[in-house]
């Protein structure tokens, strides 16, 4: 009965009653959320949109690390005493973001048993695909990693549909999550279509042959 109530609630619908300590902003697209190096000071969740998490390495080889869709939390490190951000966030399109500021956040947390519940799973949740990414890189060829990167984008399992990954995707940024060069990323996802496994059609589209590209030894 727990498990149905938290699983029930909305954490958009939570945050509009915070009356205090938070603000809501409009991004455009490219627009930076927060920069790697600014101080880790507030949780931010995305009410409409997508947000891309890039890091940049001290040879100044950028890549990205994570593409956020509404109802999704980042900056929770500042929580576990993260000083500076680790990441720059950036809109990847037009998107309605919420800010909280720390002191409120760790109010609601103890104030807010079920809320506690819902982003504690959501944590856990996404520490499971951090885990499940870096395997992928370690093991993976270039290709398979780049036909479950567009399956994770495309919702594969949630429908049976296919849906839009990223409407005018990049391919440099496809690359950046891949681990590899842009004219790679060029050669599969052309490979792919020739395959029936992708087409566009006002947007990048995805169908479930494609996960055959990952199950293959």
């Amino acid at each position: 009965m727990q498990n149905n109530a938290v699983l029930a609630f909305d954490p958009k619908a939570f945050l509009t009653r915070i009356e205090q300590g938070k603000t809501t902003r409009e991004y455009r697209n490219k627009q930076v959320v927060f920069s790697q190096g600014d101080p880790a000071n507030a949780v931010f969740f995305v009410r409409s949109g997508k947000v891309k998490l890039t890091v940049v390495s001290t040879r100044g080889r950028e890549a990205v690390v994570g593409i956020l869709e509404r109802g999704s939390f980042f900056g929770e490190g500042c929580l576990a005493g993260q000083p500076l951000r680790m990441s720059t966030a950036s809109a990847i399109q037009a998107s309605n973001v919420v800010r909280v500021d720390k002191s409120t956040m760790v109010r609601v947390l103890h104030q807010e048993p079920e809320f506690a519940e819902l982003f504690t799973a959501y944590l856990l949740s996404r520490n499971v695909r951090i885990e499940e990414d870096l395997v992928d890189q370690l093991f993976n060829s270039s290709e398979k990693r780049l036909a479950r990167i567009l399956l994770l984008l495309s919702h594969f399992g949630k429908d049976s549909m296919p849906e839009s990954v990223i409407p005018r995707v990049s391919q440099e940024t496809l690359a950046s999550m891949v681990g590899t060069t842009r004219s790679r990323v060029s050669y599969f996802m052309n490979r792919f279509r020739k395959m029936g496994f992708i087409h566009y059609n006002g947007g990048l589209q995805v169908h479930s042959g494609l996960l055959t590209v990952v199950l293959r030894d």
